[in-house]
């Protein structure tokens, strides 16, 4: 083990320290620089990067499109990397300055929406679609999508920024967050096993807030962890995570502001239906 570090007594900040997210990280809030959002034709406007939080939205977006509600919507990509979240058009919707935010412009007036769950629920009531109206069925969505987002900090900020991310490989916080990440595939794994879908056999907004993450992940497209984590044993998280990118809206969203990946991949601003299917033309068949 290397030199114990021993915490001053007064904490202040190091930027060189942070890893690959230093640049954009600090301890306090606010903007950076003056910036005025774009806005479209759309009353939705999103603002947000494909990252498994942006992709949340933009799944959800193209599942209510898929069931012919009116939920037409341009998204503004937010480069994250460089800052943009900290612009003052950002901080105006999202004071807390993290993708995705969301925008309404209704006949009433501008409604803003920031955290994704948040958004989530938002659409879902507002369109009347993946979140059952009984309470009890409710409840249940409610438990599971508080469960992810009680859950994914510690694969996201925990495991992935120790395993991936870190400046250095620290041995007692990746195994410390491995252990949680596991227990958490786990419970998944045992739930999905007694159902077709997270929160029972409906396909809900729990579904759509989790995928992202532990969909991604264990199909080996997060971290390049998928034998470190040995997810092939989490059958039953396979067969869902499977499922759900077969879905033609979950294959839409998965690609809206993204620049990185194979072609088919990225698209940075979606306004229509048909800037996703150029892109998606791409694929090799």
């Amino acid at each position: 083990m290397k030199e114990q570090y021993t915490p001053p007594k007064v904490w202040t900040h190091d930027a060189e320290s942070g890893g690959k997210w230093a640049s954009i990280n600090r301890p306090v809030s606010g903007a950076t620089h003056t910036r005025t959002l774009p806005v479209g034709e759309h009353a939705l406007q999103l603002y947000s990067m494909g990252t498994p939080n942006g992709q949340k939205v933009t799944i959800m977006l193209e599942e209510l499109l898929a069931l012919g509600k009116p939920a037409e919507y341009d998204a503004h990509m937010i480069k994250i990397t460089e800052g943009e979240q900290f612009s003052s058009g950002f901080v105006d919707i999202n004071p807390n300055s993290k993708i995705p935010a969301l925008v309404d412009h209704t006949p009433e007036g501008a409604e803003t929406v920031f955290e994704s769950a948040s958004i989530l629920v938002y659409l879902a009531e507002k369109y009347s679609a993946l979140l059952p109206e009984k309470s009890t069925q409710r409840t249940q969505v409610m438990n599971w999508l508080f469960w992810l987002h009680g859950s994914a900090p510690y694969l996201g900020g925990g495991f992935g920024h120790f395993y991936a991310y870190a400046p250095e490989k620290f041995e007692y916080a990746i195994d410390r967050f491995t252990m949680e990440t596991k227990r958490q595939l786990d419970v998944l794994d045992k739930q999905l096993a007694k159902h077709e879908f997270i929160a029972g056999d409906e396909y809900t907004i729990a579904d759509i807030a989790t995928w992202p993450w532990y969909g991604n992940l264990i199909l080996g497209k997060l971290y390049d962890a998928k034998d470190f984590l040995q997810v092939a044993d989490y059958s039953h998280i396979q067969r869902w995570a499977k499922a759900m990118l077969a879905r033609p809206a979950v294959q839409r969203g998965c690609i809206v502001n993204r620049t990185w990946g194979e072609a088919w991949e990225q698209l940075e601003n979606r306004h229509s239906a048909e800037d996703i299917d150029k892109v998606l033309a791409l694929k090799p068949i």
